[in-house]
């Protein structure tokens, strides 16, 4: 029979054998997947929209919104009051 502070010894060795393995393929991923990147070609960026442009049925817009916030919140659409609405 082997002693307890044995079987402890052991068994915090082997699982940091485990956590040093798992750190060991996160690094190694991480460089495979930055070579990677390195070698892909760049995609396209598209140009962004004009910061004037108007909102297409802007009231049916304002109501999704309203009711997608008083959603989340728990509350009645009533109570959700939306003072402006901009572009990001």
């Amino acid at each position: 029979m082997l002693p307890n502070w044995f079987v402890c010894v052991i068994g915090m060795g082997i699982v940091f054998l485990g956590l040093l393995g798992l750190v060991l393929i996160c690094q190694l991923l991480g460089i495979v997947c930055a070579n990677a990147a390195k070698k892909a070609p760049a995609a396209p960026v598209a140009a962004p929209a004009a910061a004037s442009a108007e909102i297409p049925n802007k009231q049916e817009f304002i109501a999704a919104v309203s009711v997608a916030i008083a959603e989340e919140m728990g509350e009645d659409v009533s109570a959700i009051r939306i003072t402006s609405v901009r572009k990001i």
